[in-house]
């Protein structure tokens, strides 16, 4: 809170005449305002179409001020040395009547100690009030407010005995940093929301507010949010990769601060496709207890000219409000083809829309964890590889036969089936070349055979079904060896040391 109120004094007392406040909180916003004006000795006065001017905290209002040119001559004859604050005064900023007024009140306040403020939750500012205004960001709640807001939460149901609160220091910060992004209201709903539903208040409930946040999510229209449903025991293999992503479990903890870590940028897993690479995206969200967004990069670029650099920018403000967050985006290579020919193709909008994201990369400071996936290299910009943009790149291989093993023990499990009846060891000899997602369509393969039959799932309905398959390392030879030869040198193996998997297309007897 000091933040705000101590940047918004300073251009009050530098007599900037008219303030452009962005933000959904009003109530914050006034009662923050009302501070500064204590500080200084300031009325506050707060005008909305539907009330005119009132006298804050009065919520009785002058309707002879309603009509907004009436507004801005009340403003221009008083006296008082005060801020006149006018709510979603942005509507009216299309008439040229009252762009006009604007402009000379603009004129009018430098010479007195009044300053107008227009608050709204969206920017709209006609180019002829551009020099005239000065736009200021009003941040959302930060811990410390959120955590104040959640003690008064929990005072209000102390001595309750149905009701339990873990309130140790390390479950208050999961569930406070889980609220950040949220307004105070948002906030307080969902704290409450939380209790209502168990009468508890722990470390189970990082999950239903970080759920609280999908509202957000979906009213971007850009990002999409994804529920952890996913589990690092559903991933088979990749042990240097999933130990990577667990030691920085707590990577966005105080604690680590303290320790002198910084936050965690983000990965590039390339790598054969169908292995793991947006599995492990999926999964990285549930462990590290983080809301997982998908960024789908063919919606931002929509179909009006500028919108798409927009779309880029709203889409990177989202994140960075309900942040820390994991952010993944799929199949970067396809969302950013064409980059190289963009000047042609599109006039540059691609190569902006790519410009401004890596930049944002490099520089972004909000606990934003990019999770990016790629399967085709050579269509990667040099300059997205380089150091500094991404903490590692990964290169995500054909499981190896041990791996194997594990992949097809994890699918028979998760279809209900007890593996060890299974020749697990088998299956992954005979499965050379086969990815990840392979062998679970082999699993399914095998399970509507025997469903068909009206009999259980038995080994040589799944030896059966991996005959019938032609793997991708087989079809798509040359390139997968290609892919392989390019990432044994630059980049890191997603696999443990004792994983090697065989060359694609290799010859297997299946017999």
């Amino acid at each position: 809170m000091a933040v705000p109120v101590d940047e918004l004094e300073i251009l009050i007392r530098a007599r900037y005449p008219i303030i452009y406040i962005v933000s959904w909180e009003e109530d914050r916003v006034v009662e923050t305002l009302a501070e500064v004006a204590g500080k200084r000795n300031k009325q506050v006065y707060v005008w909305a179409c539907t009330t005119g001017f009132c006298k804050h905290p009065n919520v009785e209002g002058d309707t002879s001020t309603r009509d907004p040119v009436q507004a801005l001559r009340f403003v221009l004859k008083s006296s008082d040395s005060a801020l006149f604050v006018f709510k979603d005064f942005d509507a009216y900023l299309t008439n040229p009547e009252i762009i006009r007024a604007v402009r000379d009140l603009s004129h009018a306040l430098k010479t007195s100690y009044k300053t107008a403020i227009i608050l709204s939750p969206v920017l709209k500012i006609p180019p002829h009030l551009e020099k005239d205004i000065t736009v200021f960001d009003f941040p959302l709640p930060g811990m410390e407010e959120l955590s104040e807001l959640l003690s008064n939460i929990i005072r209000s149901v102390q001595g309750r005995p149905d009701v339990r609160v873990e309130a140790d220091p390390e479950v208050r910060e999961k569930i406070v940093k889980a609220a950040l992004g949220l307004t105070c209201s948002e906030a307080e709903n969902v704290f409450a929301k939380a209790l209502v539903l168990d009468r508890q208040l722990g470390p189970q409930d990082v999950q239903v507010i970080i759920g609280e946040k999908r509202q957000i999510i979906r009213k971007s229209g850009i990002l999409e949010f994804y529920p952890a449903q996913e589990q690092f025991a559903d991933i088979g293999g990749l042990s240097v990769l999933k130990e990577w992503l667990e030691k920085r479990q707590n990577a966005f903890a105080e604690r680590a601060r303290e320790f002198g870590l910084p936050q965690p940028k983000g990965i590039l897993l390339l790598g054969v496709q169908g292995c793991g690479k947006s599995l492990t995206a999926k999964a990285v969200g549930a462990l590290w207890n983080l809301p997982l967004l998908r960024l789908d990069v063919g919606a931002v670029f929509a179909g009006v000219v500028g919108s798409s650099e927009e779309n880029m920018r709203r889409a990177i403000r989202t994140a960075e409000s309900i942040a820390p967050c994991v952010l993944w985006i799929d199949e970067l290579e396809k969302g950013f083809a064409g980059m190289q020919s963009s000047t042609f193709s599109d006039a540059g909008t691609t190569a902006r829309v790519f410009g401004s994201f890596i930049t944002w990369l490099q520089e972004k400071t909000a606990p934003v964890f990019v999770m990016a996936t790629a399967n085709q290299v050579e269509l990667l910009p040099p300059e997205l590889l380089r150091k500094g943009r991404f903490d590692e790149i990964f290169f995500v291989d054909l499981p190896a036969e041990a791996e194997r093993n594990e992949i097809f023990a994890i699918h028979l499990r998760k279809r209900g089936r007890d593996p060890a009846k299974f020749d697990c060891a088998q299956l992954a000899r005979l499965s050379a070349g086969f990815s990840g997602a392979e062998i679970e369509q082999v699993v399914i393969d095998a399970l509507y055979d025997a469903f068909d039959e009206h009999r259980e799932v038995t080994t040589e309905d799944l030896v059966a079904a991996l005959k019938a398959t032609v793997p991708l390392s087989t079809t798509m030879r040359e390139q997968i060896t290609a892919l392989r030869d390019w990432a044994r040198t630059r980049a890191r193996s997603a696999h443990g040391p004792e994983a090697v998997a065989p060359e694609p297309g290799r010859t297997i007897e299946l017999a």
